[in-house]
């Protein structure tokens, strides 16, 4: 039998030692290399194909060792959640077992340069529960909370019907914009005129959509500078001022200026006006004095809060039941998240689709009252069509409709 045979004693005692775990300091990641003795290790330090390798790990050496950090610390804490996923182990033991595989990631390799200091990279970026006794580390996997993944499930989808609604106001918006300029362009360009005042002495008044018309009218809020009256007060200019103020135009920038002016006020007024509803509800919603619209609340239904003065509290864009009915304009809204019961005007508040499939209330229309299931939604043209419990399909605007969630104390409510 020949020296270098492979059935010698020496080949075969060579092959029982490779497939052990060798000394960490002999080997070598770049070429996942190991050597038996220092000798080899020196022989292996000075061959071309580890020279070639570390021109390479010269070039980006701060990168080559974050990757193998990255690739030891992935592993490792797959071992740890497949081996131990509920037990409180020794760090040194789940080390001891990850290593048993021959072609892991050394840890020589990586930024750490000892298990303690492993075990605390992962105790702060919340992997494992780590604490220190008089035997060692002992370490134990962090498992995620059924309840806050449910939460953040709830809090994505909210999130996202809310980026959806806002996605179909900004459509409805620009379409109105649309057909706003198409029908100026129908009209053709608007012919500026000169505004005069008539023999008579009377205020000028502009009615603005299509083209500007001078009206004869009192209107003195609209044309605050008109000549011959005050911005502040309305009163009449002093006589002495001179006829030149009087009869110049006013440029664009004051007529922009006037605009947005009349917006703001006509802003504050109806944000004081919501919240004078919001005080008197019960008055409100007897008298049904500024009203246009039908009542449409119903106990069951969710509708979405949309008063900007219960933002600051934490209500705004939120979502919540009808409890019961203060009034026929005023309903008491039990929020879904916090549990919280608030008195709500109908003007401030909004009606909710559910996903196909869900129940649904006729609120407004020949068939208020009805109920039945969501088959489609229309999103081109903002409807929804609905089976009907009378077996009926109809189809139905967005605000015609609102999603159902009527408990037992509901229907008896309605039945009284």
């Amino acid at each position: 039998m020949g020296k270098n045979d492979f059935l010698s004693p020496k080949a075969i005692a060579n092959r029982i030692k490779s497939k052990g775990l060798q000394k960490l300091r002999w080997y070598c990641q770049m070429c996942q290399k190991q050597c038996r003795d220092e000798n080899g290790f020196k022989c292996h330090l000075t061959s071309e194909s580890h020279k070639r390798q570390m021109q390479v790990f010269g070039e980006a050496p701060e990168r080559v060792i974050e990757g193998y950090s990255e690739e030891f610390e992935k592993t490792f804490m797959e071992h740890l959640k497949r081996s131990h996923p509920f037990s409180r182990v020794m760090a040194k033991n789940v080390y001891n077992e990850y290593i048993g595989d021959r072609h892991h990631i050394h840890m020589n390799s990586t930024k750490w340069y000892t298990l303690t200091e492993f075990v605390q990279h992962l105790s702060k970026t919340g992997q494992v529960r780590a604490d220190l006794t008089d035997k060692g580390w002992f370490i134990s996997v962090i498992q995620p909370d059924p309840e806050e993944k449910l939460a953040e499930e709830k809090r994505s989808k909210r999130d996202r019907a809310e980026r959806e609604e806002e996605d179909r106001q900004r459509d409805l918006l620009e379409a109105q914009i649309q057909r706003a300029k198409a029908a100026a362009a129908d009209e053709g360009p608007a012919e500026g005129t000169e505004l005069q005042r008539g023999e008579d002495g009377e205020p000028l008044q502009m009615e603005l959509g299509g083209k500007a018309r001078v009206l004869a009218k009192d209107s003195r809020a609209a044309f605050p500078s008109a000549k011959g009256f005050r911005a502040e007060d309305e009163g009449p200019h002093d006589s002495a001022a001179p006829k030149g103020d009087q009869s110049r135009k006013r440029s664009k920038a004051e007529e922009l200026m006037e605009k947005d002016k009349a917006a703001k006020r006509a802003k504050l007024e109806r944000e004081k006006a919501l919240g004078a509803a919001g005080k008197a509800a019960g008055a409100l919603g007897k008298t049904g004095n500024g009203r246009q619209d039908a009542p449409w609340l119903h106990p069951g239904i969710t509708v979405k809060v949309l008063s900007k003065e219960l933002k600051e509290h934490g209500y705004y864009k939120k979502k919540g039941v009808i409890d019961k009915l203060a009034s026929k304009f005023v309903g008491q809204v039990a929020m879904l998240d916090s549990g919280d019961i608030l008195q709500v005007d109908q003007a401030q508040l909004e009606t909710v689709l559910p996903a196909p499939g869900g129940a649904v209330m006729v609120v407004r229309g020949k068939s208020v009252g009805s109920r039945g299931e969501l088959m489609e939604i229309d999103e081109q043209n903002f409807r929804a069509r609905v089976s009907l419990k009378s077996g009926e399909k109809e189809w139905f605007d967005y605000e015609d409709i609102c999603k159902y969630a009527m408990t037992r104390k509901h229907e008896i409510q309605m039945a009284e």
